[in-house]
C-alpha cells in the first residue's frame, strides 16, 4: 500500500516503537518508508505516543551506554507535537479486552488501547501481529511504499 493511501484520512497517528527506532537510528532497511511519514506528522498529523513506546526505544541505547541515541529519543518523542498519553485506568481497562479479543501481549495491547482511547485513526508499526486489531487502521511499515 502506498503512503499517501494508508495515511489518507488519518489526523492521528500512534507511533509504535520500530517505526520510531528507524527513523532516530536511520535504518537503512526501512529509513526511506518511515521519512515520509514523520514528514507528514510535522505537517498535518498528529503524532501520539506512550511510555511504552519511549521506554522500548531507550532499552537498546540505555544497554549500550549510548547518551547521544537516549537523548534522541527523548527528544523525538518528546517534543510539543507529540501527544505523549500516559497509561491510566481507561487506558488499562481498555487493554484488558484488548488482549482477550486479540491474544496480543500485554504492552501491545496497553499500545492498541493508547491509540484508542486517544481518538487515533491508525496504528503504525512493523508488527504484523497487530493486524488482528480491527478498532483502527494498521500500517505495518514493511507493507507500505513510498509513492
Amino acid at each position: 500500500m502506498r503512503i499517501s493511501d494508508a495515511l489518507a484520512r488519518v489526523s492521528r497517528l500512534f507511533l509504535d516503537t520500530a517505526p520510531v527506532i528507524y527513523f532516530v537510528e536511520r535504518n537503512p532497511q526501512f529509513v526511506d518508508l518511515v521519512d515520509p511519514i514523520f514528514d507528514r506528522l510535522e505537517a498535518d498529523i498528529t503524532a501520539v505516543a506512550s511510555g511504552i513506546t519511549l521506554s522500548e526505544c531507550l532499552v537498546g541505547a540505555i544497554r549500550l551506554g549510548l547518551v547521544d541515541l537516549e537523548q534522541a529519543f527523548v527528544d523525538a518523542l518528546q517534543q510539543e507535537q507529540v501527544v505523549f498519553v500516559e497509561i491510566n485506568a481507561a487506558i488499562a481497562r481498555e487493554a484488558a479486552k484488548i488482549r482477550v479479543r486479540y491474544n496480543l501481549q500485554l504492552p501491545d495491547a496497553l499500545q492498541v488501547a493508547a491509540a484508542i482511547i486517544a481518538g487515533c485513526e491508525a496504528f503504525l508499526t512493523n508488527d504484523a501481529a497487530f493486524k488482528r486489531v480491527t478498532e483502527l487502521r494498521i500500517l505495518v511499515v514493511g507493507e507500505l511504499s513510498v509513492e
